[in-house]
């Protein structure tokens, strides 16, 4: 019954994943956050142990969507290759950072962090006379990608709910956006994941973990993530760009609301 709903959780963040360029990483953390002490996990632990699971199966769940949306020709390298320096320290000195902090701490900053988003998503609107041809690059987009991977390792997501806004802000075409993300959601998972797992306090969880990292979660999703993340990106590509941006803030609203009742 435990994988099952690992299982069910992965598809639902493989789904994600290609629809919104996030990892489905809030859904889990919020769904784990009440999962987890149902089997055995000190509450007080659950939140570290939801953001460290989440970001480790991002990494296959964001490798899934960032392949299919390659495909389709949806994912600009040259600025995920601007990015990746900068989202490696984030994530890496992100995860340590919340590590530090308390479990009820760590759920206000989710909850908070999910309602500027999509209020943020909601309202905001695509510079003119950009589109299809944009591709940033440069020290500013390095930088940028730092603090995406430090907030992402904080609140358990592949960093799609902050990449997608600032490269819509930037001029590039939604659907290229999220596909985008998606890759640097890659090597965001690996920075945090591998900083839950190994600069975790020693019995950090009680068995059948690698610091904060839960494997039968962390497996479970993943695998579920991988086969449904090609769904998600080929209703990215079917929905117009203003109907992407109102599905992203309304699931931002639903998640953070979720985790206050937590």
């Amino acid at each position: 019954m435990l994988l099952l709903a690992f299982l069910v959780l992965g598809a639902i963040a493989g789904i994600l994943a290609g629809l919104l360029g996030i990892g489905g990483g809030l859904v889990l953390v919020a769904a784990l956050a009440w999962l987890l002490p149902l089997y055995g996990l000190p509450k007080e632990a659950a939140m570290h142990a939801a953001l460290a699971s989440s970001m480790a199966s991002i990494v296959f769940t964001a490798a899934s969507s960032a392949l299919a949306h390659h495909r389709r020709g949806g994912v600009l390298w040259p600025t995920v290759a601007w990015m990746v320096p900068g989202v490696l320290v984030g994530g890496w000195l992100g995860s340590r950072f919340a590590i530090a902090l308390d479990g009820d701490v760590l759920k206000w900053c989710v909850a908070i962090y999910c309602f500027l988003v999509g209020a943020q998503m909601a309202f905001s609107r695509t510079r003119a006379g950009t589109g299809a041809d944009v591709v940033p690059r440069g020290a500013g987009i390095t930088a940028a990608g730092g603090g995406i991977g430090a907030v992402s390792a904080v609140v358990g997501i592949g960093g799609g709910s902050m990449t997608v806004p600032l490269l819509v802000w930037l001029g590039v075409a939604p659907v290229r956006a999220v596909g985008t993300s998606s890759a640097c959601g890659i090597f965001i998972g690996i920075a945090a994941a591998a900083g839950y797992a190994l600069q975790a306090p020693a019995g950090a969880l009680p068995e059948h973990a690698i610091g904060y990292v839960y494997l039968p979660a962390a497996i479970g999703v993943a695998v579920a993530s991988v086969l449904s993340a090609p769904l998600g990106t080929r209703l990215a590509h079917a929905i117009s760009g203003a109907a992407l941006k109102r599905v992203f803030a309304a699931f931002m609203v639903l998640v953070g609301a979720s985790l206050l009742l937590w």
